[in-house]
């Protein structure tokens, strides 16, 4: 590939939410994007309304031979991946409709089913590796990448043992902790990668309404879309960092 030539990105759970925002801006600013998506006719209808520089494929961060396929798509399409975003995330895997009071009380350590504790690890941690691992080959083929990891607030377990933090009672084992989880792997990743090109991150988009919360967040998705998209934008930047809304730095 020529280094005058498009950047390529990936999105995952990029048909709806932060995630399709994401993709939207860098679609905007002329990346070639791939819009993945467990679904294969949503990654297309989404694919469709971002014009030509969107590609549709299916990615579903729980299957290995998806994955698999998608990196080998991604590598006889263009043979490397300037970025990669790692959206896709659930909030728990229980019963539907119910409000983030009942989905907390549920979910407290003491109560909290051990099966869907395992299903929502398996996208928001597990999914996270497995994605990554297998686009690594592809990162390291561009002059420079970068990692975005779309974590939560909620991960940082110093604000977690803040008594000041009115959040901090939201804080669980099944979403609360995998985002935790999911910010100790970035930090892993963060440490591996420090002597090459690639450069990773996590961040918060802040209470966003999307069906991630039952569409309960106070902000909207446009407003918090606004910090994953500056970070999946960024060029340059510090590797290792975790941000939220407006810029602000959060401690692990």
């Amino acid at each position: 590939m020529q280094s005058d030539e498009k950047l390529v990105a990936l999105v995952t759970g990029a048909n709806t939410g932060v995630g399709f925002q994401i993709a939207k801006a860098l679609v905007e600013d002329n990346y070639l994007v791939y819009v993945a998506s467990r679904n294969l006719d949503r990654a297309k209808a989404a694919a469709e309304s971002l014009g030509e520089n969107a590609i549709a494929i299916e990615l579903d961060v729980t299957k290995q031979d998806t994955i698999s396929k998608a990196a080998e798509q991604s590598l006889s399409g263009y043979g490397k991946l300037d970025l990669l975003v790692n959206n896709a995330g659930i909030s728990h895997a229980g019963k539907p409709g119910r409000t983030m009071q009942e989905l907390s009380a549920a979910n407290r350590p003491s109560t909290a089913p051990i099966e869907e504790m395992r299903t929502v690890w398996d996208t928001n941690v597990f999914g996270v590796v497995s994605v990554t691992q297998a686009f690594l080959p592809l990162l390291k083929k561009a002059e420079t990448a970068r990692i975005v990891n779309v974590s939560s607030a909620l991960g940082s377990l110093t604000l977690n043992m803040n008594p000041e933090n009115p959040y901090r009672s939201a804080y669980d084992v099944v979403y609360g902790a995998s985002k935790a989880a999911m910010n100790a792997i970035t930090v892993a990743f963060a440490l591996e990668l420090e002597n090459t090109s690639i450069k990773i991150s996590a961040v918060s988009p802040g209470y966003t309404a999307t069906a991630l919360n039952n569409f309960e967040g106070t902000d909207t998705v446009e407003e918090g879309s606004k910090e994953p998209v500056r970070v999946a934008l960024e060029k340059e930047g510090v590797s290792g960092l975790f941000t939220g809304p407006g810029q602000q730095v959060y401690p692990w």
